[in-house]
């Protein structure tokens, strides 16, 4: 069973409840990778109707027809939803966009006053989706801690994009019980559960199983090995990369964490794990 949530966790989420009343936009970031995995519970039920902004980001490493779909799907009524790479310069500004569109009786009810009002937009996620990157790539210069792994952020942080926008970047916040541990995996694939708590062969061991079930062959591609999954594809993974112990015995464990690495950093090609299809 994967299971994740420490202290600083449910403090978040009191910070996000407390704050979310003064939200004019909410920004909830999804990895590209695994978008409908990343939506918390917790926040869907506080949201209300405050308009949301889904930011499908690192979209450089999924699948394109898939997460067109997943914007389709996210863009109802009062929510927008656009895709990012937000380690490239530049590539927030469609965001500033959506935020104005989706403010724009606060704009308009100020403007008749004869004065700009700043809108408070809020950024929500669960870990490792990137959202204080985002941030920075809205303010174009680094004003929030970033890092390539579970956990960084650990307080709220109030930032001034310009005159008459600020965010607020919030911790990566998962829900007391993932109980349904297909969601679990999927998020620990894409890093936003933290390492030091998994069993990394076992988790590569299952990540081999959904990719050869989304495209046959994506694994033998990558690593020149027979078709298979489970601890044989570790075990021949090692063999091809030469991870062997003493004994020509292969290296399964180093295999694993190579072999979820290749994933993380897009290796293996433009992978969506998630599709609107398993919803039905």
């Amino acid at each position: 069973m994967i299971n994740w949530f420490p202290g600083h966790m449910a403090k978040a989420m009191r910070i996000i409840e407390e704050n979310l009343r003064i939200a004019d936009v909410v920004i909830y970031v999804l990895d590209s990778r695994a978008p409908y995995s990343c939506i918390n519970p917790n926040f869907e039920s506080m949201l209300g109707r405050t308009p949301v902004i889904y930011a499908l980001n690192k979209a450089d490493l999924g699948d394109v027809t898939r997460v067109k779909r997943w914007c389709e799907y996210f863009s109802v009524n009062n929510r927008r939803a656009l895709t990012l790479n937000a380690t490239a310069s530049k590539t927030a500004s469609p965001m500033v966009a959506a935020i104005k569109e989706l403010s724009g009786e606060k704009i308009a009810k100020y403007r008749e006053k004869g004065v700009r009002t700043t809108i408070k937009c809020m950024v929500l996620g669960v870990p490792n989706t990137g959202k204080s990157t985002i941030i920075n790539n809205l303010c174009g210069s680094a004003k929030t801690v970033t890092g390539n792994k579970a956990g960084v952020t650990r307080g709220k942080q109030w930032v001034r994009v310009n005159d008459y926008l600020e965010v607020l970047d919030t911790p990566g916040t998962l829900y007391p019980k993932l109980e349904d541990q297909k969601i679990a995996r999927r998020l620990a694939y894409i890093g936003s559960i933290k390492d030091e708590i998994l069993d990394t062969f076992e988790l590569a061991c299952s990540l081999s199983e959904e990719l050869n079930a989304i495209e046959p062959g994506i694994i033998n591609s990558r690593y020149n090995v027979e078709n298979s999954a489970g601890e044989e594809c570790m075990a021949r993974i090692a063999r091809a990369r030469g991870y062997l112990l003493r004994g020509g015995e292969p290296d399964v464990e180093r295999a694993a964490v190579a072999f979820t690495d290749d994933f993380r950093k897009g290796r293996l090609g433009k992978i969506t794990l998630d599709s609107v299809e398993e919803l039905s």
